[in-house]
């Protein structure tokens, strides 16, 4: 008799531990399914505070765009300045948007970020100086950001920079480039037309 009373403690013990560890392992699978809930919104969350902060970079790219225009130049004093009025309404507007999207580098990404900013600052200092030089270097470090071949030589020594940088980073690297060869095809634009508007007016002075 005791020692059916003590076996069938032991089935209850057992039949105890086996109901318990059930349940822990459907809180643990709940819990995980919670995570990889958290972890798709969060992941969606910084894709979303990305993309704005791209269109905040384009929205200031266009409104400078509009400013350094040739039609700006070409309206009357008083229109320009009620356009230019607007633009810098519209500018300051735009940069009380403050979006920031950080990314986890270790210190290897962050020399490698650094380097990478310090070459492309050096060519936009001295875009000013000689259009047509700092272009072909942009497009050389552009280069180095692609993946497709590009039609241009590469900058090797920039490319292997950019490959140590976190992908993020890669990212914003090559959106930066693309801003500035865009600006730097405006500028020339903005020159042929107002050589093309000076070789006019000497034509028509001379007549």
């Amino acid at each position: 008799m005791a020692q059916a009373k003590i076996q069938a403690k032991m089935n209850e013990a057992k039949g105890g531990l086996f109901s318990r560890s059930m349940s822990m392992a459907d809180r643990s699978s709940r819990l995980v399914e919670n995570l990889d809930q958290l972890e798709i919104r969060v992941e969606t969350l910084r894709e979303a505070a990305t993309a704005m902060e791209q269109e905040r970079e384009c929205l200031l790219e266009i409104i400078q765009s509009i400013q350094n225009s040739q039609e700006m130049r070409s309206i009357s004093d008083g229109e320009r300045e009620e356009l230019t009025l607007t633009a810098n309404r519209l500018m300051g507007r735009t940069l009380t948007v403050n979006i920031s999207v950080d990314t986890i580098r270790n210190p290897q990404q962050e020399d490698a970020l650094q380097k990478a900013m310090a070459l492309i600052d050096d060519i936009a200092k001295k875009v000013i100086d000689d259009l047509d030089s700092a272009k072909k270097r942009l497009m050389a470090l552009h280069a180095a950001c692609v993946t497709e071949a590009p039609p241009v030589p590469i900058d090797q020594k920039f490319q292997s920079i950019v490959i140590s940088c976190a992908l993020e980073d890669q990212k914003k690297i090559k959106r930066r480039l693309e801003t500035l060869i865009r600006n730097v095809d405006n500028a020339e634009k903005n020159i042929k037309i107002m050589d093309h508007q000076n070789v006019e007016e000497s034509k028509l002075n001379g007549k």
